[in-house]
């Protein structure tokens, strides 16, 4: 069998699927091709099961709250099955989603593993010929486990979300935000959690103060956070994993979760002869109109690891297909500063802008305002909960550069004042916008008092 395509996308995550119904809309005879799951990792072992996670890990915390405010819940307990299984309905319900969307897009569906023939050819499972104008690689990421003695007695970040039972011990190795996202998630469901991370401090390229304000507030709550140290071995001895650590010291835990990066999935993907350029971290390399050295073969999201973040693949989705078969073309490239982000560990992050050192790097000398605080929720209980607000600003421009929270509400605190930060804001706008009180976001735009930094000179 053999079928003509303007456009034959491979892989059916967030980028992919708004880049095939978007192709469609503007009259382009699209078909996509997925062999694992519809809505790609964010939907499916991510950004969406990974929050009802964190949200059931909250609520613990909640219980003790309420008891502050009169409320009286004893004896309650918790079944690990009925969590994981909720996930997994709405989980399944979500990839029945973007079925009818493509569906109803008009975008043709084929089940099995794509593959690059030719720049105009791809096959599915080897068998089935679609000719294409255009290719798109949407294939995303998959977790990075480096090879070690014992490397086949670790679980990957996709495990989490299908566990039969619950452990009582984990390891967490890694030091990015999904290792530290599950090392709140699980120690916020009760399980004994020790995270491991190779540096000084975890979380590497977010701004400093967020870095150790957050590893201070998941010391509080219980995590054992284990800096400059790495694993050289695990075995496993009965229902035991024994982790050898570089220090010489050994930890015995139920289970080893592994969250050391992810790189892209590019498995199988290209016939013999038939090869894209890819960058030292084995990423496609695309120009700004997502073109990859093969011609008429495109590619996005994950798998060019520019940002990974669902939105991002979503942005680029959109362009390339307006750039390809809209009426009216781009007038730029998609614009990847200013991007919002959050990390859904606890406390929660939310980010925009230019850190702190960043800054310094780019300007030379800035405001920096910062606060701590107790959120009013907590103050009739003894929960000790805090909460880090920091505003960067161009001392020569007064534009606010860089915002950045950890605490409740992070990411939704965040995702409003990035309108105002991709706009363009200066501190005096955010003086001049009033407050809603009593909110924690309300910090923001009352810090008065900040500290002038200037980079230090170069020798």
């Amino acid at each position: 069998m053999s079928a003509e395509f303007d456009l034959v996308v491979i892989g059916a995550g967030s980028g992919g699927v708004r880049a095939a119904r978007m192709a469609a809309s503007h009259g382009a005879k699209v078909a996509i091709i997925e062999e694992r799951f519809f809505g790609g990792t964010c939907v499916n072992v991510g950004c969406v099961p990974k929050k009802l996670f964190a949200y059931g890990a909250g609520f613990p915390g909640e219980f003790e709250l309420a008891a502050s405010y009169g409320y009286r819940v004893a004896d309650w307990s918790f079944d690990w099955a009925t969590l994981r299984d909720n996930k997994t309905h709405e989980i399944e319900r979500l990839n029945g989603i973007y079925r009818k969307l493509l569906d109803g897009a008009g975008v043709q569906i084929f089940e099995g593993h794509g593959r690059v023939e030719s720049s105009g050819t791809v096959s599915v499972d080897g068998e089935t010929l679609l000719q294409a104008r255009h290719i798109l690689i949407a294939t995303g990421g998959k977790p990075f486990v480096p090879d070690f003695p014992g490397r086949d007695h670790v679980r990957i970040s996709d495990d989490l979300f299908y566990l039969e039972q619950l452990p009582k011990r984990v390891a967490v190795v890694g030091g990015g935000y999904i290792a530290s996202e599950f090392a709140s998630i699980l120690n916020g469901l009760g399980v004994a959690v020790t995270q491991l991370y190779r540096r000084d401090l975890f979380l590497r390229g977010f701004d400093k103060d967020v870095r150790e304000f957050v590893a201070e507030g998941m010391r509080h709550a219980g995590v054992n956070l284990r800096f400059n140290t790495d694993v050289t071995a695990i075995e496993e001895q009965g229902t035991e994993k024994v982790v050898r650590l570089t220090d010489g010291s050994e930890l015995r835990v139920d289970e080893v979760f592994y969250a050391t990066g992810r790189v892209p999935r590019l498995d199988g993907l290209f016939a013999d002869g038939v090869a894209v350029q890819t960058n030292e971290r084995g990423a496609i390399e695309v120009n700004d109109r997502f073109e990859t050295s093969v011609a008429n073969v495109y590619a996005l999201g994950d798998v060019i690891d520019r940002l990974q973040l669902t939105p991002v693949a979503l942005a680029e989705g959109m362009w390339l297909a307006a750039f390809l078969f809209g009426e009216q073309k781009p007038e730029g490239p998609v614009v990847y500063s200013d991007v919002p982000t959050a990390v859904f560990c606890h406390p929660n992050i939310g980010t925009v802008g230019l850190t702190e050192e960043q800054a310094l790097a780019r300007y030379g000398t800035v405001r920096v305002y910062r606060s701590q605080f107790r959120p009013l929720r907590y103050t009739l209980s003894d929960i000790q909960e805090r909460t880090l607000m920091k505003l960067i600003v161009d001392d020569s421009s007064d534009k606010v550069v860089g915002l950045h929270m950890a605490g409740e509400e992070a990411a939704e605190i965040t995702q409003g004042f990035a309108v105002a930060i991709r706009m363009g804001a200066t501190k005096a706008d955010f003086d001049a916008t009033v407050g809603i009180h009593p909110s924690s976001a309300e910090e923001f735009v009352t810090l008065r008092q900040g500290e002038t930094v200037t980079a230090a000179p170069q020798s």
